[in-house]
């Protein structure tokens, strides 16, 4: 069961936020303590930024921060069995637009005003997300091949931050993709709902699957073409396997692998944002 508003917030601030964008975390401290009680923590680190949320108590959690933080509280919440009922809510701060791209994606207003609005103005909505057989989770999107244009310029204290399937317990670590050129075409199975949508003897550009809004997830493979661009395939599925030679895939802000299979299935509803009414 959701979560009932409150006007008591425990804002946690996201430590890379408040280094590269501190007007920015100042302005929803602004906006947010003018209309609410709120509880303000300064994690300064991973560590610290779980306890700060399992220890909240009937306080509405907000962080201020990128998609990594988002992702980060949505694995703490996960990790505890609290995601369903937990109404969670996010100011959209980052030094690039590249890293706030899941949050917009999903709906969060453009603009850190709007975004603390609506924290305090939104109500709770019910979002289907994909759940890999590792554990890991995606939100906004999957993409393979996992196509990473932020790599190498990240800030030492971001490389250590933990992914969203570490943070779940899991040994793997995102690895950014090699720096060079493009991706090279890949040679991929992919299922959905047991049906084939294309097979290991036809090259891909890429692979693309999204969490839908109606318990499926809408699934695109762009093949490999000669002359002219070939019509991507399309498909809604409960579950997708993708299978093959060694592949990396970019799930939300991470990047995971190499693997030679994985399945995602959609868990309907199964998290809360809070998001403009």
């Amino acid at each position: 069961m959701t979560e009932v508003a409150s006007d008591q917030l425990l804002v946690v601030v996201d430590p890379f936020a408040r280094r590269t964008d501190g007007e920015s975390v100042r302005i929803a401290k602004d906006v947010l303590c003018a209309a609410a009680r709120v509880k303000w923590c300064l994690p300064e680190g991973p560590d610290e930024f779980s306890r700060a949320l399992e220890r909240r108590g009937s306080r509405r959690p907000v962080v201020v921060g990128d998609d990594h933080a988002l992702l980060r509280a949505v694995a703490v919440l996960e990790r505890h069995g609290e995601l369903d009922g937990c109404a969670l809510a996010v100011v959209p701060v980052g030094a690039r637009a590249a890293t706030l791209a899941v949050a917009r994606s999903l709906g969060v207003p453009p603009g850190t005003v709007a975004a603390a609005r609506a924290v305090l103005e939104g109500a709770p909505r019910r979002l289907d997300l994909l759940a890999d057989d590792a554990g890991g989770l995606v939100l906004g999107a999957l993409r393979i091949p996992a196509a990473d244009p932020a790599a190498g310029r990240r800030s030492p204290a971001r490389r250590r931050y933990r992914s969203l399937v570490s943070a779940l317990g899991r040994p793997s670590r995102p690895q950014a993709e090699p720096p060079g050129g493009g991706p090279n075409p890949s040679r991929l199975r992919v299922e959905a709902d047991g049906s084939t949508l294309v097979d290991l003897d036809q090259p891909v550009r890429a692979v693309t699957v999204t969490p839908g809004s109606t318990g499926r997830a809408d699934v695109e493979v762009r093949p490999l073409s000669v002359g002219a661009e070939a019509a991507p395939l399309q498909a809604a599925a409960h579950t997708v396997t993708v299978s093959g030679a060694d592949f990396r895939y970019r799930a939300d802000a991470t990047i995971a692998g190499p693997v030679r299979t994985r399945t995602w299935t959609v868990r309907p509803g199964a998290w809360n944002l809070t998001l403009p009414a």
